[in-house]
């Protein structure tokens, strides 16, 4: 999916909450759902990708400018504890990805505040949780992240995701999902926010084994590829001022009245 044949660096972030303090989640994931993902990228990129793990408790979330540096992808689940993320990591997060790191954001993180802060909308949807039957169509077989994928796939047991999902039109919808009641849900889209890529995956609810599903693994593995920019370095987009025919210099705006 890349030309870039240097190793793609992923940051998986987890909130890491539900599995402190809800046994049955424990049970589903003993080491938590954050390096369940990660095993599902690692098993699916192999050597292409180096996959490391923060969650919400580690200092400064396991964000820092640092570490946003030298991450090509960064994946975020969240779910009970969205506010607990400072407004200056998210911050942090959102500059980040304007300036080129991928951001691929898996399930209720559709709440976050960096999810929200990209999409200027509420976010918000129709849901319920009662071991429902997910079936994943995929809507755009050539896509890369649908590579690999069969045409359906179907989740055994999962949440309710379903319309009205209040985001912007998506750059490309790959996935649509239905459910035993008869809804149906924008289930995997892409969106494009300055030099960034941003792929939103919903299935993934902590009370069920959605992550140990081998075609999700698959989709979020796809999906980290695809972000990955292709852009030799990571710039923030800035405005620039260029003489006629000055094709290729610009020159730095201080101001209306300075320039």
């Amino acid at each position: 999916m890349t030309e870039n044949h240097t190793p793609l660096r992923v940051t998986v972030w987890g909130e890491n909450r539900h599995e402190q303090h809800q046994p049955h989640v424990a049970e589903i994931y003993p080491d938590g759902m954050h390096n369940t993902i990660r095993e599902g990228i690692e098993e699916n990129l192999g050597p292409r990708a180096e996959v490391a793990t923060v969650t919400l408790d580690d200092p400064e979330h396991g964000l820092t400018e640092d570490r946003l540096r030298n991450t090509d992808v960064l994946v975020w689940w969240g779910h009970a504890a969205h506010g607990e993320v400072t407004d200056e990591v998210a911050e942090r997060v959102h500059r980040h990805v304007l300036a080129g790191m991928g951001l691929v954001v898996l399930h209720s993180g559709h709440w976050s505040k960096i999810f929200g802060k990209l999409m200027g909308t509420t976010c918000t949807l129709r849901w319920r949780s009662e071991r429902d039957r997910e079936i994943v169509w995929t809507v755009d077989p050539t896509h890369p992240i649908a590579q690999g994928v069969p045409h359906p796939f179907i989740i055994p047991e999962q949440e309710m995701y379903g319309e009205h999902f209040d985001i912007p039109a998506p750059d490309e919808l790959i996935f649509l999902s239905t459910f035993s009641g008869g809804e149906v849900f924008r289930s995997g889209c892409t969106f494009k926010r300055g030099y960034g890529k941003i792929f939103f995956f919903s299935p993934g609810d902590q009370d069920y084994p959605v992550y140990h599903h081998k075609d999700v693994r698959r989709v979020i593995a796809n999906g980290v590829e695809w972000a990955r920019t292709a852009r030799p370095e990571r710039t923030d987009p800035v405005l620039l001022r260029y003489e006629t025919e000055a094709f290729y210099t610009g020159h730095s705006y201080e101001g209306a009245m300075a320039n």
